[in-house]
């Protein structure tokens, strides 16, 4: 596995992306490390162990890991309806050619966590745009996600699979059940349990940021260019996005993943969940016409999707050597993280160009396929 990966790590700065860092973990031990390329605009700077990226997607893994930890405890359930933790949202309406209409039944949290709420990707929908204009740079998280239903919804809950703010709305609700600010919340109960310590929230502007890379951006012509160190999903400095906020590490990345690999326990003994509620993440949620909706408008090919992360259930719809099973998602600069329980198997790469399509179909695919391959591991 080790000659493999690396010369295929390398051959993608052949290609034009600046830098690339993977780590594999298997049972926690660390078995694989490889980083080559460069941190900054000038390409002079060697990439290090350390280096910072805006995780963008990657952030879901962790709200879905806390979320299913109040799960887990009893403190509300996939059935809950989402207006019983946040109130305007038993006011929405969804969008029908006669046009809005009072939803045929409640919003639920199950339908927040498979993609299936009926929300979308909007960042200047009404709503957002309102509350920023009232509260600018102060505007909540919960101020902004209640903001999210001023619009009405594209589909009835469970209906449709669209990939969309539902994550955010996820990090709120964990705000009401918690008493506590989404980040106070991961720092408790992930962040410091599995020693992530460069782990936290971006904020609007994040040029300031020591040891963050230099982001890039493959513009329409396919090349691979300098971009402004910003967060689109960052709509305020005092919002903490469930669906996009984090910048972290490399490292830190991987000790979640081990421990998701690992039946929710970490390296150094710290329990973030228990097998069962692993597994349950695993649990492909969506029925055929979703199931063709994220191969058709995503192109996750042989994948379903759990609780706010794809899962492979076709390895043979692709030809992969990879298992069943494997689990995990990726982020808008192009960064993945995903995991096997069966092998207790994980890998998290970095990277750090946006609009690349390339990495979610055919790189990600093949580090999983060499990772994951019953042949290498």
């Amino acid at each position: 596995m080790e000659r493999r990966l690396t010369e295929y790590l390398d051959s993608l700065l052949d290609l034009g992306v600046p830098s690339v860092d993977c780590i594999v973990y298997k049972d926690h031990k660390m078995i694989y490390r490889h980083m080559n390329g460069t941190s900054d605009k000038e390409k002079s700077e060697k990439i290090s162990p350390d280096q910072r990226y805006i995780m963008f997607s990657m952030t879901k893994v962790q709200t879905m890991t806390a979320i299913m930890q109040l799960i887990e405890q009893g403190k509300l359930s996939m059935e809950d309806e989402v207006g019983k933790f946040l109130p305007a949202y038993y006011n929405a309406k969804v969008k029908t050619e006669a046009g809005e209409k009072p939803l045929s039944a409640p919003m639920k949290i199950r339908h927040l966590l498979s993609m299936q709420s009926g929300l979308d990707y909007d960042l200047n929908r009404p709503g957002i745009c309102r509350v920023l204009k009232e509260k600018g740079n102060r505007a909540t998280t919960r101020e902004l996600v209640d903001s999210f239903v001023e619009s009405p919804l594209l589909f009835e809950p469970g209906t449709h699979f669209n990939y969309s703010l539902s994550h955010d709305v996820v990090a709120a609700i964990i705000e009401v059940v918690s008493n506590m600010k989404f980040s106070e919340y991961l720092d408790k109960f992930i962040w410091q349990p599995l020693e992530m310590k460069n782990t936290f929230f971006a904020k609007k502007d994040n040029t300031g940021t020591d040891k963050l890379a230099q982001q890039y951006i493959c513009n329409e012509k396919g090349v691979i260019v300098p971009m402004d160190q910003s967060c689109d999903y960052q709509l305020c400095d005092t919002y903490e996005s469930g669906g996009a906020g984090l910048i972290s590490t490399t490292e830190d990345y991987a000790k979640l993943a081990d421990a998701l690999a690992c039946g929710g326990i970490s390296a150094n003994g710290a329990r973030i969940l228990e097998p069962q509620t692993v597994e349950r993440i695993k649990q492909n949620m969506l029925g055929p016409a979703a199931l063709k909706e994220i191969a058709d408008n995503m192109g996750r090919v042989g994948y379903g999707y759990g609780c706010g992360m794809q899962v492979f259930i076709n390895p043979e719809f692709v030809n992969s050597p990879a298992p069943a099973g494997v689990f995990g998602w990726d982020g808008a600069a192009a960064s993945a993280i995903q995991m096997d329980t069966i092998s207790k198997t994980s890998f998290v790469l970095t990277m750090h160009v946006r609009n690349y399509g390339y990495a979610y179909g055919i790189i990600h695919p093949t580090i999983r396929d060499i990772v994951f391959g019953k042949s290498t591991v």
